[in-house]
């Protein structure tokens, strides 16, 4: 840009009450998480999810959005996918040990 009317002015705009409010929530974890999980195969999805289960009753302790972080960053997208939705510790382990049966909570698909 050039000439003599050419002006930029950045500023932030003033907190208000509803601004300070969303910031205080976008702190708070998520009620409802995704899980997504993929295999070659709906054996091999199964068995992952199986042993997701195993690996999340050994340890109550983890944080829901933490594992679904790692799920959908650090494996490969392959044929036959699920996503887990649930808030809960135990609605996780029962979405999981019950993959592939209808119910809430589970999207499955290839």
């Amino acid at each position: 840009m050039s000439g003599t009317n050419a002006h930029a002015i950045l500023e932030q705009a003033p907190a208000t009450p509803e601004t300070v409010e969303a910031q205080d929530t976008f702190d708070s974890p998520p009620s409802v998480v995704p899980w997504v999980l993929t295999g070659h195969s709906e054996a091999a999805l199964r068995a992952r999810a199986e042993r997701l289960a195993a690996f999340v009753a050994a340890d109550p302790a983890l944080r829901p959005q933490d594992i679904g972080l790692s799920l959908a960053t650090t494996r490969a997208a392959l044929e036959h996918r699920a996503v887990v939705l649930a808030g809960t510790h135990e609605g996780f382990l029962d979405a999981l040990r019950n993959l592939g049966e209808s119910g809430a909570g589970v999207v499955s698909g290839v």
